[in-house]
């Protein structure tokens, strides 16, 4: 599908767009937005928050068959779990979730389309949540139309719960709390998110319950649910009050303990799609995650199972 878009629409998101004048469901978008190159601006890959203008040329990819197929490759990724409906793969760190610019060959989606294409089956990467590259854990991963659909409704309702382990520079009081702070992207950057006025433009509500659990030695170690799912939004919120992730060289320090920001995706807890059964799925410590905790927090690390 194309559209050349208007003055009438000038300024308007594209997910405005979408909703009120294409009258697209939220599930039709999903699908879309996982497709390669689903949603297109002049030739450019676009997410649904881009800003139209007047000339814009949209195009908009309707089926699975319309798109290349993502390369196999032969890369080493744990399975967690498996059925004919959805994988949950653990996610390495240093390891995108999807190819994008400058990572074509070195993703999850490749990994998986190696898996299955060794068995014959056909392959659509329909990621239910995503990771920054550097982050580590678990990934809910669709293995059809519908499972993905189902498990949409289910984020979008709040039945889907993510909690990740971070590691904070500084030390915080003990306790749980909440950080709701909107977020959007800064002018100077297409990769950098920033806190900002609710009225700020693409301000997004972002909403972060944490519980502290362990303060030694300068850091502090945080079970973290991100009740939205934004662009770097555990890293951001953190940082906003004073305590960035450690090793975060984007909104916080390198650190000599970990070469990355240290989160890790622990726990997912969601619907399975086709049974309804609540599933419970808890990954093992990345190794240097566990390493850079056991370093910082030793006295939690002896009384934990990790």
């Amino acid at each position: 599908m194309e559209y050349r878009i208007t003055e009438a629409h000038d300024g308007k998101l594209l997910r405005q767009f979408l909703q009120a004048d294409l009258r697209l469901s939220s599930k039709e978008i999903k699908h879309i937005k996982f497709l390669e190159n689903g949603l297109t601006v002049n030739g450019e890959r676009v997410t649904v928050r881009r800003i139209l203008h007047t000339g814009d040329l949209l195009r908009i990819a309707s089926e699975d068959t319309e798109t290349a197929p993502i390369k196999p490759v032969d890369l080493p990724i744990a399975i967690l779990y498996e059925d004919a409906h959805i994988v949950v793969p653990t996610k390495p760190a240093d390891m995108p979730t999807h190819p994008s610019h400058d990572h074509y060959d070195d993703t999850v989606a490749n990994a998986l389309a190696y898996r299955y294409a060794k068995n014959g089956e056909p392959f659509v990467f329909r990621p239910v949540n995503r990771l920054d590259r550097n982050t580590s854990g678990l990934l809910l991963i669709a293995r059809n139309r519908t499972s993905a659909g189902r498990l949409s409704e289910a984020m979008k309702s709040g039945k889907i719960r993510k909690s990740y382990l971070a590691i904070l520079d500084g030390e915080m009081p003990l306790g749980e709390g909440v950080i709701d702070a909107c977020l959007h992207r800064t002018t100077e950057s297409i990769i950098l998110r920033e806190v900002c006025p609710p009225d700020a433009p693409d301000a997004a509500p972002s909403r972060t319950e944490y519980r502290v659990l362990a303060v030694e030695n300068g850091h502090t170690l945080v079970e973290a649910h991100p009740i939205t799912g934004r662009t770097h939004q555990l890293r951001v919120h953190f940082a906003h009050i004073g305590h960035p992730l450690t090793g975060d060289d984007l909104y916080g320090t390198p650190s000599d303990a970990i070469a990355r920001h240290a989160l890790h995706a622990r726990t997912l807890v969601f619907p399975h799609p086709m049974t309804s059964e609540v599933m419970e799925l808890t990954a093992q410590l990345a190794g240097d995650f566990e390493t850079a905790l056991r370093k910082f927090f030793p006295s939690y690390a002896e009384r934990n199972t990790l």
